[in-house]
């Protein structure tokens, strides 16, 4: 990423005039409101506005033409904002999840939307295959028509969380889809659906405009008239297009953005909310014997962690776009409406910078320099040195990386980077044939994502989240027993004991919390969600929900 600096910077003037005609042409009618975004990087459009062909499907076709039932508000710690469901409620024996409809909503040709769309569309996500595009065929046992507005879920096995994965279903027109004699290869180039911008007006390999849907149930609430996709094929031409003022919305990575855009376009602004988390590890299972008895003490991952340099890594590595992560179990800034603050009272310490700290923590563990060559040796006189894995190419991380390994030389560590290829480093990651790495996680509507790809030990081999391989089957059945129940103050609690047995155990040490990139141009549309306005994720990239109520939100400038 900071060769991707130089390489913007000397290519605006270029991009600017590669793209002037793509955005300004065709003309749009004077008297729209017309919101200019950037929802996805492309050689060419092609007409394609099937939700279910995932690969080749255009990136404003969920949400902005198929509603989703309810969006789940990340933001704001999962809170649901009804779509076509107005109401949705498990069983007692939290076996089935039942959705209410809204009685209101048509379809963009004016047929009524019911049950059977819902029921019809979410039969071909249960099925599996390519058209369950959710990935919740397995979590499904079957979907039922209760009444012409009520819809019965019924799950494989109790799973209160899944209902943010069954609402990630696109929800089509049964009366157009099922005659279709193949869906894999239905274009839908002229679709009907439920949302705002239903309506091609233009559309060329350059540039097309969606309209407003004729029939959309909340039309008073939608000052947005149309939705206009320039095609742009690289950041370099985004940056280009973003100063000379002619796109309104976009999530791209601009390093230095304060100088490279803010400064070039005063209507230009930015904000960065906190995204997932990302931490250093070391492998429980490394197969270095000597390594292994360091990693497996305590005080030398504490001394580790007190040796990272949060702060620069934001700074530095992140262009300040990050957030410093001292969370004993690395949740993060996204959930800290879950964090527990006696864990924080507790542990805290070990994950602040303290060099000091650490070269004290180490020394009183009994780990010192036995040979003079400024690194400390185990307390059986036997080598620590390892090497850090980090991907190839991810320059941000491996900048993490190496301002990690500055201070853990500085306290006496012998560490330093490796950077294979992402392949290469997934598949000593998943079989425990390394010594450390640094890795990002994702998010979710709440914890429960991050600490099972985190922390269960049945995702260890699954992918690198888990690279620790560090096996603890209490653990296991608190991350299970999260989405066992419904009742909140009970997943709560199940959040704070999770953490209680990660931050006394220093599985990971965090370093930072990542950032969603979003920037907006306050020339011609108010409303913007920000950090005095905090609605919901602001990011337009595909299959970001919450860009429904981001859309909604918007008011053209009078």
């Amino acid at each position: 990423m900071l060769a991707k600096l130089t390489k913007i910077s000397t290519a605006v003037a270029m991009g600017a005039t590669m793209i002037a005609g793509a955005i300004s042409a065709p003309a749009m009618a004077a008297d729209k409101a017309t919101l200019t975004l950037v929802s996805e990087l492309k050689p060419a459009w092609v007409r394609n506005f099937n939700p279910l062909t995932v690969t080749s499907r255009l990136a404003t076709t969920n949400q902005f033409i198929y509603e989703p039932l309810l969006i789940v508000n990340e933001i704001k710690g999962g809170a649901v904002e009804y779509r076509l469901a107005n109401k949705h409620y498990f069983s007692d024996d939290l076996k089935t999840v039942f959705f209410e409809l809204k009685k209101d909503v048509k379809w963009s040709d004016g047929q009524a939307f019911n049950a059977d769309d819902v029921v019809y569309s979410l039969g071909l996500a249960a099925a599996g295959g390519a058209f369950d595009v959710a990935g919740i065929g397995s979590k499904i046992a079957g979907v039922k028509k209760v009444d012409d507005f009520k819809v019965a879920v019924e799950l494989s096995e109790v799973n209160t969380g899944v209902v943010s994965e069954i609402v990630r279903a696109p929800i089509v027109a049964e009366h157009i889809f099922s005659k279709q004699a193949d869906l894999a290869t239905f274009a839908n180039e002229n679709p009907v659906g439920t949302g705002p911008f239903t309506e091609v007006d233009t559309f060329t390999p350059q540039l097309y405009v969606q309209c407003r849907n004729p029939n959309y149930y909340e039309n008073d609430k939608l000052a947005v008239d149309c939705i206009k996709m320039p095609q742009l094929a690289n950041n370099d031409q985004l940056l280009a297009a973003a100063i000379k003022g002619d796109l309104d919305w976009t999530s791209a990575f601009i390093p230095d953005i304060d100088r490279v855009l803010v400064s070039q376009n005063k209507h230009y602004h930015y904000w960065f909310p906190a995204a997932g988390s990302a931490s250093f590890m070391l492998n429980f299972k490394t197969p270095n014997k000597d390594n292994a008895k360091a990693f497996n003490d305590v005080n030398f991952r504490r001394a580790f962690s007190m040796a990272l340099d949060r702060q620069a890594i934001v700074d530095i590595a992140g262009y300040g776009y990050w957030s410093v992560n001292e969370y004993p179990d690395a949740l993060g800034d996204q959930f800290k409406a879950w964090a527990n603050p006696d864990v924080s009272a507790k542990y805290g310490k070990y994950s602040k910078f303290n060099i000091e700290g650490a070269k004290a923590l180490l020394k009183e563990a009994g780990y010192k320099d036995v040979d003079g060559d400024g690194f400390v040796e185990n307390k059986d006189g036997s080598k620590i040195e390892f090497k850090i894995l980090v991907p190839n190419g991810w320059s941000d991380f491996v900048n993490t990386v190496q301002i990690g390994v500055e201070g853990l030389q500085e306290v006496g560590i012998n560490a330093s980077v490796s950077t294979p290829e992402f392949s290469i480093l997934n598949e000593k990651v998943m079989a425990a044939d390394f010594d450390a790495q640094f890795s990002n996680y994702f998010a979710g509507p709440d914890p429960y994502m991050y600490y099972n790809t985190a922390f269960h030990s049945e995702q260890m081999d699954k992918a690198r989240f888990g690279g620790h391989h560090n096996v603890d089957k209490e653990l296991d059945k608190l991350i299970d027993g999260f989405n066992k129940t419904g009742d909140q103050d009970e997943k709560l609690k199940i959040v704070y004991q999770i953490q209680e047995k990660i931050g006394s155990n220093q599985t990971t040490m965090a370093a930072m919390s990542t950032n969603y990139n979003y920037q907006y141009n306050t020339k011609r549309f108010t409303g913007w969600f920000n950090e005095s306005n905090p609605q919901a994720r602001p990011v337009v990239w595909p299959d970001t929900p919450e860009r429904l109520l981001h859309v909604l939100n918007l008011k053209p400038v009078k």
